[in-house]
């Protein structure tokens, strides 16, 4: 059965360790232990334990591949120069990373968004299907965040409100994604 990839990419407006981004910061923990709560979630890319002293950059992320932004990322790769907050993710269905999305935390911390992140002009999340034992890497996530910028939402990267199915073929979510405004 297929399953569903679904990367996040945002640039903060200062680097990590400022205080006008902390709050943001000090978030992320629980999102990331509510998501993998969630109905539906899977497994995100991890860093293997024990490197918090380095950067995403240097990190070894296992089968995740390595770590990679896409071309819209223009600011620094280190410890201090760090702006970008990016995830990567797999789930069992579209309803799942919707239901996850839009509710919680991440529900809140989304609503606050322009408080730290900059207004982008590139696509904030990306979705795409990969076959039951693939493991997405960071490098298909950046290319699918880039196809979609250059293409809108096609099957081969695409929104929860335009959705694609397995099969190519455009579809509907059954909850409330078709809602205008929801694209986040």
């Amino acid at each position: 059965m297929p399953r569903v990839a679904f990367t996040t990419f945002a640039i903060l407006k200062k680097p990590y360790g400022d205080p006008e981004v902390q709050e943001f910061d000090d978030l992320t923990p629980p999102t990331f232990e509510e998501a993998e709560g969630s109905p539906g979630f899977l497994a995100r890319a991890k860093e293997d334990p024990g490197q918090s002293h380095i950067t995403n950059f240097d990190r070894d992320w296992g089968e995740w591949g390595k770590f990679e932004v896409p071309r819209f990322y223009t600011g620094g790769r280190t410890d201090d120069t760090d702006s970008r907050a990016s995830t990567l993710s797999l789930w069992a269905d579209l309803e799942s990373v919707f239901a996850f999305v839009y509710s919680g935390i991440h529900r809140s911390t989304l609503s606050r968004r322009h408080e730290w992140f900059l207004k982008p002009e590139w696509p904030s999340y990306a979705a795409w299907w990969v076959a039951d034992d693939t493991i997405p890497t960071w490098e298909d996530a950046c290319g699918r965040l880039e196809h979609l910028h250059d293409h809108g939402p096609t099957p081969t990267s695409f929104t929860l409100r335009k959705p694609f199915g397995p099969d190519g073929t455009p579809t509907k979510l059954r909850g409330p994604a078709a809602r205008p405004g929801t694209d986040g």
